[in-house]
């Protein structure tokens, strides 16, 4: 197992607790993609990928309806996508994905955050080139051969495949994304969930009280409304 293995290992204790979170994060995905490619998910690969991990999260189809409706409302406020870099204390990078509509917002309360638990935040590149942007896809298994899907698989991007209780998730580059979901659905794979990950390339193993240093931020950093992922090289 590759280094995409460990991360989806560690990060699975830290999925979302709040339903009502996820439900927000997904709604403005929803957003974004119905703005950039239009409502209909049959024309639209980004929708189609939202819907998908919509399904995943249990989120009822009425929210998703709802929120596609919404979207197309020329009054709904568009979201931007914005990267944030930093660090935390003992030399923890820091990556936030945020999607706001307030972006001197955005950036005021990501500030404040560092500010109060000893980090800094940083300049545009100052710490991304520590993580590799890869996507991802979770398939359906029903008793599909591993090692054959990566051989078939590999000319479309494809770097990693592993199997958990789950299903069986597949990573590739991040430039492959819309190839690769491509071949996926004209192979008729069920597509239960796809998004993208940045996978540190080196991590860092803290004490006990340092790394509840760095919790703190994180913590502070995962309740802002305006952000969608967060990426540390802290070791788990």
């Amino acid at each position: 197992m590759g280094r995409a293995f460990e991360f989806r290992k560690g990060r699975k204790m830290k999925r979302w607790s709040a339903m009502a979170k996820a439900f927000t994060r997904i709604g403005k995905d929803i957003v974004m993609a119905v703005k950039e490619g239009g409502p209909n998910p049959d024309a639209n690969s980004r929708l189609r990928a939202v819907i998908q991990n919509s399904k995943a999260a249990n989120m009822p189809k009425e929210n998703v309806e709802r929120a596609i409706k919404k979207a197309t409302d020329k009054d709904t406020a568009n979201y931007k996508e914005v990267l944030f870099e930093g660090y935390a204390p003992h030399g923890i990078a820091i990556l936030i994905e945020t999607a706001t509509d307030n972006n001197n917002r955005t950036v005021a309360n990501i500030r404040s955050y560092f500010n109060k638990c000893n980090g800094s935040l940083g300049t545009q590149g100052s710490v991304e080139f520590m993580f590799d942007h890869i996507c991802n896809f979770r398939i359906a298994n029903t008793g599909l051969d591993i090692e054959e899907l990566e051989l078939e698989l590999i000319d479309f991007g494809v770097e990693e495949i592993f199997e958990d209780e789950d299903g069986i998730l597949i990573y590739a580059s991040f430039e492959s994304f819309g190839t690769l979901q491509k071949e996926l659905e004209h192979r008729g794979f069920e597509i239960l969930s796809s998004g993208f990950d940045r996978i540190p390339q080196v991590t860092k193993e803290l004490t006990e009280a340092e790394v509840a240093d760095v919790e703190k931020l994180l913590e502070k950093i995962e309740e802002d409304d305006d952000v969608q992922n967060v990426y540390h090289t802290m070791q788990e």
